[in-house]
């Protein structure tokens, strides 16, 4: 059906929110938008993100050709322009729209559509390349794999995959690496202070910010990196110095394992780098120059590392044994099952493994566990929205990712009158997940009961509920109750 016939109402598109949108949260949450930068929202339809950021104390104002069309197109440091591109008809205009966003944005861009997980509804009728609703609105659905595309040959540029739809394109090389980078970096917590020598508090609290640093990176900091450097040198004379007296003070193995997690994390990063063909260490932010030449000598040998454990799994039977040998995660015939708070615990093959996926689709959110198949090229994401609260959590919904057509498959759960449930939760996650002990304990009488020996039969919510009522309890708590 051509555009002669019908006559396209975009601004009906617009959806009124009662809370942040998802792309502006996201900028929100990975620290793209501060306090300090201002933000322009490029048709911002009722404008609910530049109200709802201007009360959070930021510098928003935007632009709607039908809702705010008198309002000033200001450029700003971050720019978003929010499925937008969804609902433009015209190709040609589509792109300009993009372009026009992209010349707004002095540091970030924000891109986001609606992409293709789900097939369309019935009621819809196709239009150019997208198709017609039935509230006379045009949708675009893009693939995830397209959308990146369509936003890096209109621009010019490298987008980088957030979420399912949403991308940020970054005006400098260096800032867009440093992302990329810490959604790499496995959480750490600063070693406690164990023996509270003298000489340790009388300088505690110059000490601090290098305790911090070493949290952070994983090694001790070169000249210009430590904001109280000049007081610390005048102290101590050099870092390592300083460092002896809290290594009096603290456990050593504690900062031992601190780096050798962060030169894992560095070799996660540069294996899916490489995955992705752009690596060159002049993109790399000075501060992770500064972390491979203490970890690894020089940049060679890091990318070499990093590339044999990319490089192992093609090799038949590497993805098997790493999950045969993961302590963290509960294994099955075909899978591995782990929690997402676990993820940075695996082994850098299983995370690199991951990451193959998370490089093209960004993070899936609300994900509750990742299952890796072990039999097939095959990432999914599991949404369990009651995993802590219900003893046996129901499975909501699902995200699966094909690693070698990397088609993107949505299931929902959520309507099925008998759906999945867990068991043994305590086996996806690691000894210090809140409420750990609660779930051992639960399963120890479970066991003990003779509850969870029938697998095939227990895997449903109905089959689950048959057992208890077979056996004469029921669960109060995560405590089985007569």
């Amino acid at each position: 059906m051509t555009g002669s016939y019908i006559e396209i109402e975009r601004h009906r598109a617009a959806i009124q929110r009662a809370d942040i949108s998802r792309p502006v949260k996201l900028a929100l949450e990975w620290n793209i938008l501060t306090e300090d930068k201002s933000f322009f929202d490029y048709g911002c339809g009722y404008g609910g993100d530049v109200q709802r950021t201007a009360l959070l104390g930021y510098q928003s104002s935007g632009w709607d050709p039908y809702y705010f069309p008198n309002e000033t197109i200001v450029s700003a440091d971050v720019v978003n322009i929010g499925y937008v591109l969804n609902v433009i008809e015209d190709t040609h205009e589509r792109a300009e729209a993009l372009s026009k966003a992209w010349n707004l944005a002095q540091k970030v861009l924000v891109v986001s559509a609606q992409v293709l997980v789900n097939a369309p509804s019935h009621n819809q009728i196709s239009y150019g390349d997208g198709i017609v609703t039935r509230l006379n609105t045009f949708q675009k659905y893009y693939e995830q794999e397209e959308l990146k595309k369509y936003i890096d040959e209109t621009l010019n540029v490298d987008a980088v995959p957030v979420a399912l739809g949403v991308y940020f394109v970054f005006r400098d090389e260096q800032e867009k690496e440093h992302f990329k980078a810490i959604r790499y970096f496995s959480r750490t917590s600063t070693p406690r202070v164990r023996i509270p020598t003298k000489r340790f508090e009388d300088y505690q609290e110059i000490l601090q910010p290098l305790m911090e640093f070493y949290t952070l990176r994983g090694r001790l900091p070169v000249k210009g990196e430590l904001t109280n450097q000049e007081q610390l040198l005048i102290e101590f004379g050099n870092f390592k110095r300083a460092f002896a007296v809290i290594l009096q003070a603290t456990d050593e193995t504690e900062w031992d394992a601190i780096a050798y997690r962060r030169s894992l994390d560095i070799q996660v990063y540069l294996a899916l780098m490489q995955l992705q063909g752009n690596r060159s260490l002049y993109k790399l932010p000075l501060e992770m120059r500064h972390d491979i030449k203490a970890f690894f000598g020089d940049y060679e040998d890091a990318c070499d590392v990093a590339d044999r454990k990319l490089f192992s799994l093609g090799q038949p039977g590497v993805v098997k044994t790493a999950c045969d040998k993961s302590k963290i995660g509960k294994r099955t015939r075909s899978a591995l099952y782990v929690h997402t708070s676990a993820l940075q615990e695996l082994d850098p093959l299983l995370r690199i493994y991951e990451g193959c996926a998370t490089r093209f689709i960004g993070r899936v959110d609300d994900a509750t566990l990742i299952k890796f198949y072990i039999d097939e090229p095959r990432i999914s994401y599991l949404y369990y929205p009651d995993f802590d609260t219900d003893p046996h959590p129901a499975l909501k919904a699902s995200i699966n990712i094909d690693l070698k057509t990397l088609k993107v498959t949505h299931y929902d759960y959520s309507d099925r009158a008998n759906p999945p449930v867990l068991h043994r939760k305590e086996t996806f996650v690691i000894s210090t997940y809140p409420r750990y002990q609660e779930f051992v304990k639960l399963t120890q009488q479970e066991v003990k009961l003779g509850l969870l020996k029938n697998k095939n039969e227990i895997g449903t919510r109905d089959g689950w509920l048959k057992c208890l009522a077979k056996h004469g309890v029921e669960i109060k708590d995560h405590q089985v109750v007569s």
